[in-house]
């Protein structure tokens, strides 16, 4: 188990952004900014916290803006350094030097199996973490693809579901879990997973959330799996599969996990994080506060 490791991570960011539309039309719902930093940063900078050193953005031809954001842009350093505005300067350079950054392309919109498999000839033989380009978590010491990453390795470089448990009102959402048995206090191995049930039929409000942990079989499975509803072909189709030969996990992550790809959900991290910031707090509280009871009145 000691020779198992992570290094490489992919972020499927090409699609549209329908939900956030008319902003998507020209900015990517991925690049949106919660406080001074774009969604998909929190995502990296999680990877990174699991010393992932390679990361493989799966983008469409119109998503210019990822790959500007993660490269060098020497004349706006230089003008800023020009103007005495270190700081600034610093923080652009640093950027494309958190990790080793690639492109795939994806044409067609066939699903998230499919976007996954325009990195294969990135990924190669390698272990891989895929996290969805608008799941992010809050994290101190440990984020939860670092968990997920320590399950892996722990479970012999098996398949690892990463999520959290939902409400049996919100399992329609999300993939649930049919857990064959508990294996410690976060894991689970698993019988299957059932896409977006019914929440009667759902067998477990344990929910997939846009984190996976896989080895490189994986991409046979996907290869070999069927377009299914709207001619996409699913990623938990090709996890299914993997489940019946060589089996799989989920893990029940800690961290606190905001789905940006829901306009509350973004709205929600926003606040979130702009009050972990003690110099926006110490203003935001009193200003809720005002709001709070105006809409009281």
């Amino acid at each position: 188990m000691d020779n198992i490791n992570v290094k490489w991570a992919v972020i499927p960011a090409a699609g549209r952004g329908t939900r956030f539309l008319p902003i998507t039309k020209g900015v990517s719902k991925e690049m949106l900014n919660i406080v001074d930093r774009p969604t998909i940063d929190y995502i990296v900078e999680e990877c990174i916290n699991a010393d992932i050193t390679n990361i493989v953005f799966i983008v469409s031809e119109d998503k210019d803006d990822i790959k500007k954001y993660y490269s060098e842009d020497k004349k706006f350093y230089e003008e800023l350094k020009n103007n005495n505005k270190d700081e600034y300067a610093n923080i652009i350079d640093s950027i494309p030097k958190k990790a080793n950054f690639y492109y795939c392309l994806q044409k067609e919109m066939k699903g998230l199996g499919h976007a996954v498999l325009m990195a294969k000839e990135v990924i190669k033989d390698n272990n891989f973490v895929v996290c969805c380009g608008d799941d992010i978590v809050d994290f101190d010491k440990k984020s939860a693809v670092s968990e997920l990453v320590d399950a892996f390795i722990k479970n012999g470089g098996k398949t690892i579901v990463g999520g959290k448990e939902v409400s049996l009102d919100d399992i329609s959402k999300y993939g649930s879990m049919d857990i064959l048995e508990k294996i410690d206090e976060n894991t689970y191995s698993l019988k299957g997973i059932v896409e977006k049930p019914k929440k009667e039929e759902a067998p477990s409000t344990m929910a997939s959330l846009g984190k996976w942990v896989f080895n490189s079989k994986i991409f046979e499975e996907i290869e070999n799996t069927k377009p299914g509803k709207g001619g996409e072909i699913q990623l938990t189709d090709a996890i299914a599969s993997l489940i019946q030969k060589e089996g799989a996990y989920f893990y029940n992550f800690s961290p606190i996990r905001y789905d940006c790809g829901d306009k509350l959900g973004y709205l929600k991290a926003v606040i979130h994080f702009a009050l972990k910031n003690e110099e926006y707090k110490k203003d935001l509280l009193p200003y809720f506060e005002e709001i709070l009871k105006e809409d009281n009145k």
